[in-house]
């Protein structure tokens, strides 16, 4: 990447040589590999050779309008060209548009990456803008890659110079600026969300690449099986395309040593290459969230496959265990309850498990806790119960414990009436006795209402029998009414 910028360092756009020669001056056509990986060699030049993100260069976007320098150049009148914030996954084009932006008249290109740069950096960026807009009316466009990596302080350092167009900034992040860039800052730019490319967009580009004299030149094949493979590994990362390509072609081109004719990438080329795919997942941000959110979902959903889906997608990108067994736990307790009182015996039990065995082997534990979880009746009906009852405490409804179940234990409170008139439950037929339990104020509320799913349906006629025990009303009456409602 360093080596593409340097074409742009200190000097505009118009400055850049139009040769079409590889860095190392060596052809594709022969057998010479070029030494700048084909990802660099294969980016866009131009904003019609972008692909993918044409939801962000319509015709009078912000985004084309900066990138065809239809503001901010010599002479333009009116305000200048916004700042941007690029946001989305790797591969999807943010370094790209960068470059094509510096390709603008009248535009100096400089980089700086948030993970070597500091305060110090972007305020000498920012003096020598300031003179070269006032000097020499040439607009610097500042790429400032991993931005969610600056903290307050580098940030702020940054907010003269966009707010008085200095610079043309451009972030780049794979976080959600919502949480990793200061509010300032923001609302100074035009945030933009890139979008994963198509599975058609990686195919367009693999097969330009091909062909392409500044990619692989015409000197391999690429076969269809090849080709399906490269595209789903690719996972909508342009860049991890191209790379598993390149190394595709190294594999076909040794296999094929000095034979005649065009080597042709194999399925197996490409499989030697990357075996694996590499899973877009961020344990601190979206992916992480996102994620186990969908697991959660689908095991509330009932759907036993999109949850297996979701736990190995975790399990593959390294998330702890530990954490998943955790979310098991809440799950059995919020989604399933006393629908199947057993889920969280199970849940707690693969969280236990987990930690006793590790891994790889805890994936089994956690898949059968995942199996149960997904195939069990459902019931929030606990979750909503306590919820309420929370609500009603939050509302000022506790009201004062009735004077018999008070604690009658130390001297004097029997004075106070403490534990008169209290029943003890075992004394009465059938282990239940009719009292009040709850405050005045929620005199025969109900907080738990079972559903008619799984072990509830029983419970819920159990329930009834209880409560009209316990209140003096007639079987079956539904109470239930709002707090301090009376019988």
């Amino acid at each position: 990447m360093s080596d593409l910028f340097s074409a742009f360092g200190g000097a505009g756009a118009e400055d850049e040589p139009e040769s079409e020669e590889h860095d190392d001056g060596s052809s594709f056509g022969g057998r010479e590999r070029p030494s700048a990986p084909l990802a660099v060699r294969m980016r866009p030049r131009t904003v019609d050779e972008v692909v993918g993100q044409q939801h962000l260069l319509k015709p009078g976007s912000p985004l084309r309008k900066l990138a065809e320098g239809a503001a901010g150049g010599p002479g333009a009148r009116g305000a200048g060209p916004s700042s941007l914030m690029l946001y989305g996954p790797p591969g999807t084009g943010k370094t790209t548009l960068a470059t094509v932006i510096a390709r603008g008249p009248g535009r100096k290109f400089v980089e700086l990456s948030a993970i070597s740069a500091g305060v110090k950096d972007v305020r000498a960026v920012m003096d020598q803008a300031l003179n070269d807009r006032d000097l020499y009316g040439r607009t610097t466009v500042l790429f400032l890659d991993e931005i969610h990596r600056f903290n307050k302080a580098q940030q702020d350092a940054l907010l003269p110079g966009v707010e008085n167009r200095w610079v043309v900034l451009v972030a780049a992040t794979t976080e959600n600026p919502s949480f990793s860039v200061i509010a300032p800052l923001l609302s100074r730019s035009i945030m933009l969300t890139l979008k994963p490319l198509t599975d058609e967009d990686v195919a367009g580009l693999l097969d330009r690449a091909v062909e392409d004299e500044r990619g692989l030149n015409g000197t391999v094949e690429l076969e269809e099986e090849a080709r399906e493979y490269l595209v789903r590994m690719a996972q909508g990362d342009a860049r991890r395309g191209l790379t598993t390509l390149e190394a595709s072609a190294g594999v076909a081109l040794d296999r094929h040593g000095d034979s005649e004719g065009r080597p042709a990438i194999t399925l197996q080329d490409a499989a030697q290459a990357m075996d694996r795919a590499v899973l877009r997942y961020d344990k601190a941000g979206d992916q992480h969230y996102d994620v186990i959110s969908a697991f959660i979902k689908s095991i509330r959903g009932s759907d036993v496959d999109a949850s297996l889906h979701y736990l190995a997608r975790m399990l593959e990108a390294g998330e702890d265990p530990r954490f998943i067994g955790r979310r098991l736990i809440i799950s059995a307790s919020e989604d399933i309850g006393m629908a199947d009182p057993t889920a969280l015996q199970t849940a707690v039990a693969a969280a236990q498990a987990v930690q006793l065995i590790g891994m790889p082997e805890g994936r089994l534990v956690l898949a059968e806790a995942t199996v149960h979880l997904a195939t069990a009746p459902k019931s929030n009906a606990s979750y909503a119960a306590i919820n309420q009852a929370v609500a009603d405490v939050r509302a000022g409804l506790s009201g004062e414990v009735p004077a018999h179940l008070r604690d009658a234990h130390y001297p004097g409170a029997a004075a106070l009436g403490h534990g008169k008139g209290y029943v003890y439950s075992h004394d009465a037929p059938h282990g239940v006795a009719r009292q009040q339990y709850l405050p005045d104020t929620l005199r025969n509320k109900d907080y738990y209402r079972p559903t008619q799913h799984g072990v509830e349906r029983n419970l819920g006629e159990r329930l009834q029998h209880l409560r009209s025990i316990i209140r003096g009303t007639p079987a079956g009456t539904q109470t239930g009414g709002e707090p301090g409602s009376r019988d």
